[in-house]
């Protein structure tokens, strides 16, 4: 959990909250946070509405082995808020028992009922996921090298 002063806004307290403490079981209350046609975005997924945006928090269950979010920072202002977080989480199939870390930050927008309508994450995919994965990571980290020099 993050030691973070709570933020201001109730709304964006409480999604911190369960972000923070999300489970396979919770994932089914999501409808409590956003809008029935709310759009989720991040680099692999961009849907609308509950039923998609669930699917993917389930999957990231699925797929991942004891996944968890912590907030590092929070700034809102009026019915918008800007998160940092760390995404936790450990691979099934690939350096089993040993925690990966990607950093991002989350753009949410709130209606009028402090339900999410819009929720954008931010993250460098290609660094914070595939330069941690055998052949494609060798292949992104000269790819960097390269652009760099």
């Amino acid at each position: 959990m993050t030691s973070l002063p709570a933020p201001v806004n109730p709304a964006v307290a409480a999604l911190v909250a369960y972000f923070e403490s999300l489970s396979p079981d919770s994932v089914k209350q999501i409808g409590h946070y956003y809008a029935a046609q709310a759009r989720f975005k991040d680099p692999f997924n961009d849907v609308t509405g509950i039923a998609d945006i669930t699917r993917i928090f389930q999957h990231m269950f699925v797929a991942l082995v004891a996944p968890r979010f912590v907030v590092t920072t929070h700034i809102c202002q009026g019915t918008q808020c800007f998160l940092t977080w760390e995404f936790r989480f450990e691979f099934r199939n690939y350096q089993k028992g040993a925690e990966q870390v990607i950093l991002g930050a989350s753009h949410l927008v709130f209606d009028a009922q402090d339900q999410v309508v819009l929720h954008r994450d931010y993250w460098d995919a290609a660094e914070e996921l595939y330069e941690k994965l055998p052949l494609v990571g060798g292949l992104m980290r000269w790819l960097k090298r390269r652009a760099n020099s």
